[in-house]
């Protein structure tokens, strides 16, 4: 949602594209963070 006000052109230009994913880590768990991860990659 960071990049929801940048023009398409601009978000190209980043190398921000519909394909990309990202994430932030904090303080969980790293358990948490690859089941987390493993489900979000079968959903795709």
């Amino acid at each position: 949602m960071t990049h929801s006000k940048v023009s398409t052109e601009d978000k190209i230009k980043a190398g921000i594209t519909d394909d990309l994913i990202r994430f932030a880590i904090g303080i969980e768990d790293v358990d948490d963070i690859i089941e987390d991860l493993k489900y979000g990659l079968s959903k795709i």
